[in-house]
């Protein structure tokens, strides 16, 4: 969202009319606030406690925001230079039949419109600035009642290029964003962590990697957000991955409740994978030996054989169209390792519905609130309270094949 009434615009015509679907009297949201926006909010008190109060009077809270992307996905270069519109799907088809084989380690084929999902990244003052403005923003959007705020932000950043200056560079920023949310703290009374999302493609695609360049943030701010589908995508158990941040006191802030396609025999697949192939966001496609490709015409072009696990996140509730399947029951295996134990090992979990922004222009009420309301139910079973009043039945729950227009970063 871009602007103030941008925000409340889609209030009305998205979050509400999902809430009043679910007939519940409060419903919670991740918002994402692009940089201008959040930083003209971050500047502004009466801005603030304006969006709280539109929030509040439409029965809406937020206690989470997403902080990855920096600016309208598609929408610019890394140079910030304007783009084409998104080409159609049946172009986006034909690139892949002449796309390059699978890239060597550290050497990568995106466009500069996908490698741009991913800037600012860790290494530039702009990524600090950005994510400090969400804090600020965050402490003041929070009921009264939360413990405490989580944003979701880069992990680090795309793998390459990368050198040990950028390196050196990110390491700084990361102590100034500790530094800068400690007196957030001190001058709000509100704590908000900062979770860097594994993804794959990027310098921290697994739990080790998130070990070996993260051991040393401090904990009290800094994190992990768990996107499940990316957790599957880099083919770790739930177990492992949970074992290796906890003995790294790695603090799992934010979990995205969410599912990737799989495709056990690609070459059967790849006539319905085809239609998954789009220009704004790089899906990566990963085996279990770790080869893979960092976007799907590279994948096509590519002589691996299967099983795929492809970073396309399909809503929860929803079958992917034959042959394929989803890795949903790793998202439900990683939450019993979440919350089986006597502590709780997060406190937010998101379902990521953005994923519908990405289906059609405007996503049908009924399928939102119908993912919301499956996870609530499938959350419930491991024992986790929700409303008082919980989502009453929506119509058409019933699981069926999600269409091949649903992508996700």
């Amino acid at each position: 969202m871009t602007d103030l009434r941008g925000i409340l615009a889609q209030l009305d015509s998205d979050a509400v009319p999902v809430r009043e679907e679910l007939g519940v009297d409060l419903l919670g949201l991740g918002l994402w606030l692009a940089a201008p926006v959040a930083a003209a909010l971050a500047a502004s008190y009466s801005l603030r406690t304006r969006l709280r109060s539109e929030l509040a009077a439409r029965g809406l809270e937020v206690v989470t925001l997403n902080g990855f992307p920096y600016r309208s996905p598609g929408s610019s270069t890394e140079d910030g230079r304007r783009l084409p519109s998104p080409r159609p799907a049946a172009e986006v088809h034909k690139t892949a039949e002449t796309a390059v084989g699978w890239p060597e380690a550290g050497d990568s084929a995106l466009t500069p419109q996908k490698r741009a999902v991913y800037r600012p990244d860790w290494s530039e003052r702009e990524r600090l600035e950005y994510t400090l403005d969400l804090a600020r923003v965050l402490c003041d959007l929070m009921p009264d009642d939360a413990e405490r705020g989580s944003v979701s932000t880069v992990p680090i950043g795309w793998r390459e290029p990368w050198d040990e200056e950028r390196g050196a560079r990110a390491d700084r920023l990361l102590e100034d964003l500790a530094d800068g949310l400690a007196e957030i703290t001190w001058h709000t009374g509100r704590l908000v962590r900062i979770g860097f999302e594994p993804e794959p493609g990027c310098l921290i695609e697994t739990s080790a990697q998130a070990v070996e360049r993260l051991s040393d943030i401090d904990p009290n701010f800094l994190g992990i957000c768990l996107d499940l589908a990316h957790l599957a995508c880099a083919w770790e158990t739930p177990e492992e991955a949970m074992a290796n941040l906890r003995a790294h006191r790695l603090q799992v802030v934010k979990v995205q409740l969410s599912a990737a396609l799989v495709a056990d025999d690609p070459a059967q697949a790849m006539a319905v994978l085809g239609a998954y192939a789009e220009p704004r966001f790089p899906h990566p496609v990963r085996r279990p030996d770790g080869k893979g490709a960092d976007d799907l015409p590279e994948a096509f072009a590519g002589d691996l054989d299967g099983p795929w696990r492809v970073h396309v996140h399909v809503p929860l509730h929803s079958e992917a169209p034959a042959p394929l399947t989803t890795t949903l029951p790793i998202a439900w295996a990683a939450l019993d390792q979440l919350f089986a134990g006597a502590d709780a090992l997060t406190d937010h979990v998101e379902v990521e519905t953005a994923t519908w922004a990405y289906r059609q222009p405007h996503p049908d009420v009924a399928d939102l609130a119908a993912e919301v309301a499956y996870a609530h139910t499938r959350l419930s079973e491991i024992g986790l309270t929700g409303p008082a009043r919980p989502p009453r039945p929506v119509r058409d729950q019933e699981r069926r094949p999600a269409d091949a227009g649903v992508t996700h970063r």
